[in-house]
């Protein structure tokens, strides 16, 4: 991922601005039969990836699948960029934060590291997917790329402390973004991120408790 992906200036902006955009992704008000169907879109471009891998996924494949119209689907996303972004914004937020037990700040970070890492491990799909989707200039994938960066920075500072150094927090953040692409290039395998990241982060950690 390019520096489009995270946005970053300098670190300690960058902090700031992540920890800002680190809301609900907001959607239109949507009635009870929208939301079906953009639940129909998302449970179909989920079984589409696993099948075929986001290079066969088009909007149009997944409306199929979902039982719409592209015309409909294109309501809801501007893009399948914009898909892939959204359905990995879900897979972090609806999955639990692990609870904190290492005596230390190196090893919770450690802890957060691997949680995460695990997470992209088990959607080796939706993973690919994203590494090239995060990186489009439609301003629904800028939008979730800077919700997706506040998240890991909250991640992380919730494992050291409210008083961690943002420079700290954005070398750990370039981290899990490093680590991500290179599982997309292949010079990684998606289930050796944990360990990966593991060793990273106490590199980075040294000299930070």
């Amino acid at each position: 991922m390019d520096e489009r992906f995270l946005a970053v200036d300098r670190g300690s902006a960058y902090a700031g601005q992540m920890a800002s955009q680190l809301s609900s992704i907001p959607r239109k008000s949507l009635n009870t039969r929208q939301m079906e169907t953009v639940e129909r879109l998302f449970t179909a471009a989920g079984e589409l990836l696993d099948e075929f891998g986001h290079e066969q996924v088009t909007i149009r494949t997944v409306a199929s699948r979902a039982g719409v119209s592209p015309a409909t689907a294109y309501t809801y996303f501007a893009s399948k960029e914009h898909l892939f972004a959204e359905l990995f914004w879900r897979l972090l937020v609806s999955s639990p934060v692990p609870e904190l037990t290492g005596g230390t700040a190196t090893a919770r970070t450690q802890q957060m590291a691997a949680d995460l890492a695990r997470l992209i491990a088990d959607a080796p799909a939706l993973a690919a997917a994203v590494n090239k989707g995060l990186l489009g200039s439609d301003p629904e994938v800028q939008r979730l790329r800077l919700a997706i960066g506040g998240l890991w920075v909250d991640r992380f500072r919730d494992a050291i402390g409210e008083d961690a150094d943002p420079d700290l927090i954005t070398s750990l953040v370039f981290a899990l973004s490093g680590a991500l692409l290179q599982a997309g290039m292949g010079i990684l395998a998606y289930d050796e991120l944990p360990d990966f990241l593991d060793k990273t982060v106490a590199v980075i950690m040294r000299g930070n408790e």
